[in-house]
């Protein structure tokens, strides 16, 4: 099964144009909030129309505009999962999950109590939205879903007003709950976390556009932007100089940096994740940089400096982020704060024009 997204939509100032195609069976788009994630999901609902474009399930066309094409949400065979799941207070669990069902009385009876019994509802049939718990809401929303026997589900920002321990323990939820779901299932989020967590493929949207795409590892290693790296949680960035083919100026560092590969010809810009220096006591050693100490944010399981290689702050760029992970304090706490922090190679990330 092929998803055929190429739309464009336009509202006030804001611009959406997607073009994605996959075969991917689940899909995860992050972007910052107002990037057009929820907007992509309500064109492939209907609940919004594109100006010009098509979107098709296979050869399925949900809209075309060339061929005047324009199905109705509920033709679509497209389950929508909204924040608030937006179940029917006045009807009871079996009712709101038998709501959107075509068939009527034996076979309906039977197919909501296999999704009762699938979804771990048992008991709760007769009960109302209010007397469940958030992750007995979702459970019942996904129900209705597929009650109806849909193409595709869509999920917007599922877990986005949950507490952390509960959007953990949801998330795991909904991925058993869906793994047995054969088509599409597309989640937007602003948390890298649940979009590495839950996808198989990863796509970065940045003010209406796709800026990445590809297999999660692979965008989440090798982010093709700044922009890209920065929503996939990359903290460290500085602008760059290129002196030679293996040398490079870190300008907001104020260092040089040697490398055994061939720095890209039209290099501008490398990033570092937080996570990845490597601490230096004592001399200092090839491609490191000062740490000269910034302030410090104590965390339960990482503390978190900022420093400042050149001594100065002359631009956005020029703070860098370490993340020192817990089994380093016992390390930091015998031997002070480094000196310097080392940069590794294979770590870096190169950005060109």
């Amino acid at each position: 099964m092929s998803l055929t997204i190429s739309a464009s939509y336009k509202a006030g100032d804001f611009a959406l144009d997607i073009n994605l195609q996959t075969e991917a069976k689940r899909i995860g788009i992050l972007g910052a909030s107002g990037a057009g994630k929820s907007i992509t999901l309500k064109l492939i609902a209907g609940i919004l129309r594109p100006d010009e474009g098509r979107i098709c399930i296979d050869d399925r066309a949900l809209y075309d505009s060339e061929r005047r094409i324009d199905l109705k949400p509920q033709k679509r065979r497209v389950g929508y999962l909204f924040q608030n799941y937006a179940l029917f207070p006045a009807m009871t669990i079996a009712e709101n999950i038998g709501i959107g069902m075509s068939c009527s009385g034996t076979e309906k009876a039977v197919i909501i109590a296999d999704l009762i019994r699938q979804f771990k509802l048992e008991g709760l049939e007769k009960h109302y939205p209010r007397q469940l718990s958030g992750g007995q809401q979702q459970r019942v929303a996904l129900a209705r879903i597929l009650a109806s026997e849909p193409d595709v589900i869509l999920l917007d920002e599922p877990f986005s007003a949950l507490d952390i321990h509960l959007r953990d323990q949801m998330n795991r939820e909904l991925l058993t709950t869906l793994e047995a779901f054969p088509g599409h299932v597309i989640m937007v989020s602003h948390s890298r976390d649940e979009i590495y967590r839950f996808s198989d493929e990863a796509v970065i949207i940045d003010q209406g556009r796709i800026i990445d795409r590809g297999p999660k590892k692979e965008v989440f290693a090798h982010p093709s932007c700044v922009r890209a790296a920065a929503l996939t949680g990359c903290k460290n960035f500085s602008r760059v100089r290129r002196l030679d083919d293996h040398t490079f100026e870190a300008t907001d560092w104020a260092v040089r940096i040697h490398t055994v590969q061939v720095l890209p010809e039209k290099l501008v810009f490398i990033g570092y994740r937080a996570h990845e220096f490597e601490p230096v006591w004592g001399e200092r050693q090839e491609n490191c940089i000062p740490f000269i100490l910034s302030r410090r944010d104590e965390l339960p399981f990482e503390t978190n400096y900022y420093i400042c290689p050149s001594g100065k702050e002359t631009s956005p760029y020029s703070i860098a982020a370490w993340f020192a992970q817990r089994h380093q304090w016992a390390e930091l706490e015998a031997k002070g704060l480094p000196d310097y922090l080392k940069i590794r190679e294979e770590e870096l990330l190169f950005f060109v024009t």
